[in-house]
């Protein structure tokens, strides 16, 4: 049975900066083939036209299709599954799926839909990427223009659902697999780190939160995390919810949206090499134990293992490390580890190489 083609949910409020994400992704594909669904509705969003115009060859204007009957958590079976079914029944799928919901969709429906018999064979949830907006969050809003996310609500025949907006938010997230504080230039790095800390904090045990501005994130941290997030919707428990005719109390308050400058690189990366290892299960937990020492995002590479003739592939989204044979070492190939570490910026890069070159016990 062919691989099941993967999938990413990018959640989070109007005006969080997921198409800014997005298009970062898409910027900087590498080559990956990614089909884009976008959940927009109404006159407010653009997303549409921003994305056609990425002008990237891994993702034409025919990749990328549009929902606009509404909340896409409310149309899963009108709009979402038969649009996903049409992806998957090119001649050429793409190699990547990525979904942007509507801000006030709930991303657990979403997730379930991936159950369905008609899609369940073919694809699978890769990772839920919930995007914040740092500034609004910790001035005590959820986004930045809440009455432009009424003003979406109500133009929304179709959505069935009128949850506040502090319960959306709770929502996505317990449903998230990796979080994103964007705009943290417009925040102290204090104020940064400690919303992180908070946001971590109520997220389920392992979510990974990383901090960014202009949504530059690395595509390695963004995609092929692996977590078949459809298998454990229990784990991602929702809020009760309220159906129509609620009143939402939410603050109206709302800022003017502010040009970003991008600023420095927040994120490291770099290659360590060394010698062949001899035990592959106790080389993954030391790997492990550094991803644990140093809050490491994303941990790749090969390496030879002594007596075999085939190549260790090592794959690492946070602590869990999954490793495999791939193919034999070609003739002249080194018998070296190499392996790609990315983070946030600041890692102490000195230390890292120290404590994975280090020796292992045969």
């Amino acid at each position: 049975m062919p691989a099941k083609i993967p999938a990413t949910v990018v959640t989070g409020f109007l005006g969080s900066g997921k198409t800014t994400l997005i298009r970062h992704m898409l910027a900087n594909a590498n080559g990956r083939r990614i089909a884009l669904i976008i959940n927009e509705f109404g006159d407010l969003g653009v997303d549409g036209d921003i994305l056609k115009g990425c002008g990237d060859e891994t993702c034409t204007d025919d990749d990328v299709m549009e929902l606009s009957n509404g909340c896409i958590c409310c149309t899963v079976a009108e709009d979402f599954v038969p649009t996903l079914q049409k992806l998957l029944d090119r001649d050429t799928p793409p190699d990547h799926i990525v979904i942007e919901t509507s801000g006030l969709a709930l991303p657990q429906p979403l997730v379930r839909a991936f159950n369905w018999p008609e899609i369940s064979t073919r694809v699978t949830v890769d990772g839920v990427v919930t995007v914040v907006d740092g500034k609004a969050v910790t001035e005590g809003r959820f986004a930045h223009d809440v009455a432009a996310v009424d003003r979406q609500r109500a133009m929304d025949d179709n959505l069935d659902h009128e949850t506040p907006l502090s319960e959306l938010f709770e929502d996505q997230i317990a449903c998230a697999d990796m979080i994103v504080v964007n705009k943290t230039d417009l925040l102290d790095t204090a104020s940064a780190e400690a919303l992180a800390t908070r946001l971590g904090s109520d997220a389920r045990a392992g979510v990974q939160v990383v901090k960014t501005s202009m949504g530059a994130l690395p595509v390695d941290v963004l995609l092929g995390r692996g977590q078949a997030a459809e298998t454990d919707i229990s784990a991602r428990h929702e809020v009760h919810h309220h159906h129509h005719h609620h009143d939402d109390d939410e603050d109206d308050d709302h800022h003017h949206d502010h040009e970003h400058e991008h600023g420095h690189d927040e994120f490291d990366s770099f290659v360590v090499t060394r010698p062949e290892i001899t035990d592959p299960k106790a080389f993954a937990e030391q790997v492990a134990q550094v991803i644990r020492a140093h809050d490491i995002l994303r941990l790749k590479g090969f390496a030879a293992v002594a007596g075999k003739p085939m190549r260790l592939t090592l794959q690492a989204v946070g602590p869990r490390v999954d490793t495999y044979f791939d193919r034999p070492l070609a003739a002249g190939e080194p018998r070296e580890t190499k392996l790609v570490v990315i983070g946030q910026a600041g890692l102490d890069r000195a230390a890292i190489e120290a404590a994975l070159q280090e020796t292992t016990p045969a």
